[in-house]
């Protein structure tokens, strides 16, 4: 089943957000656009490499915090995955087809095709900071302060609704953090067994890392 969200079906708080964000980031100065446009992509290489510090940490942590570093990768790629696969479903054309005549400052807007709800770059960004959570507090209060301004930034460059942007960063958030633990326990067994416990120095010393 497949459902086209034409543009008068797109919430009108929505919209007129859309439009103020999309007016104030034109008005604003160069400095400002060029970060705004680099950022939006370098705030999910952040992300990840946040997530790896976070999961290294736990690779020589007790069998569950290992577990939860292998198994946090595979949330934020289920919830990638849901959100792909959630946008042909829906065909919401992007923002800055429905609103051509204003400027944005992303390089381009995506091609028809490329659908707008829900926004992968804000589903990862939520799905990896809820991951970094589950592994750290602290690296996991920077990561969603990172994920925040990741997903306003894709409407702030012009590319996605505000609502987009929120349902993705819910959505992330919701699967890793629904799915992560599960496989984590699924996978707490295994890892006890080919790996096994660590000696009693080093296991004593990272027992810490567990949240």
């Amino acid at each position: 089943m497949q459902l086209t969200i034409k543009p008068d079906a797109i919430p009108d708080v929505s919209a007129d957000w859309y439009r103020e964000i999309v007016e104030f980031a034109e008005g604003s100065p160069p400095a400002v656009q060029w970060f705004a446009a680099h950022f939006t992509e370098a705030s999910i290489v952040l992300l990840g490499l946040l997530l790896a510090v976070a999961a290294v940490r736990h690779l020589a942590a007790p069998t569950r915090g290992r577990a939860l570093a292998l198994a946090a990768p595979v949330g934020v790629l289920l919830a990638y995955g849901l959100s792909e696969g959630t946008k042909p479903l829906l065909d919401q054309e992007r923002p800055c087809r429905a609103f051509g005549q204003l400027e944005i400052i992303a390089a381009q807007c995506p091609p028809t095709g490329d659908w707008s709800f829900p926004s992968n770059h804000s589903t990862i960004a939520g799905a990896t900071a809820a991951a970094i959570l589950l592994l750290s507090r602290q690296l996991g209060l920077i990561a969603t302060v990172v994920a925040a301004l990741a997903a306003f930034s894709r409407t702030f460059v012009g590319v996605h609704y505000p609502h987009d942007v929120l349902a993705g960063l819910l959505l992330g958030a919701t699967v890793t953090a629904l799915t992560v633990p599960l496989l984590a326990r699924w996978v707490t067994g295994p890892v006890s067994r080919r790996i096994g416990p660590l000696p009693g120095r080093l296991g004593s010393r990272t027992r810490d890392l567990v949240p």
